[in-house]
């Protein structure tokens, strides 16, 4: 059974910073790509981070780059999401999701699982 269980997530303050992990199960993790995603009240699913096979590569958008930071280690089957310098704009439920294929990681559709999410609130 295949499954990403997201933790990490609560209540911060403005400039603080929190960790989310994502642990996987049911799927060999290193035949896969892993992004980050979050969804905030009212808004479309945004692609937050994105991280190769090994961990070499990692990628990010506009709005986190420079305080999120994604890592994974596959030996125990955990991506993580470092996420600093929080605003009261980065509230939103955060997932993670695994994408076998060759797509671009930045698209929901190129992602085959994803977790139930981590509720992050950032205060200002």
């Amino acid at each position: 059974q295949v499954q990403l269980v997201e933790s990490g997530g609560g209540l911060v303050r403005a400039g603080g910073s929190l960790r989310l992990s994502c642990a996987v199960s049911g799927f060999n993790i290193n035949n896969y790509r892993m992004g980050w995603f979050r969804q905030a009240p009212g808004k479309e699913r945004e692609w937050l981070a994105g991280v190769d096979w090994s961990g070499t590569y990692t990628y990010y958008g506009d709005s986190v780059k420079g305080r999120f930071t994604i890592s994974r280690d596959n030996a125990k089957n955990l991506v993580a999401l470092q996420l600093n310098s929080l605003k009261p704009e980065d509230t939103a439920v955060y997932y993670c999701a695994a994408c076998s294929g060759y797509g671009d990681i930045r698209t929901m559709s190129a992602y085959d699982f994803w977790g139930q999410g981590t509720q992050v609130t950032v205060s200002s």
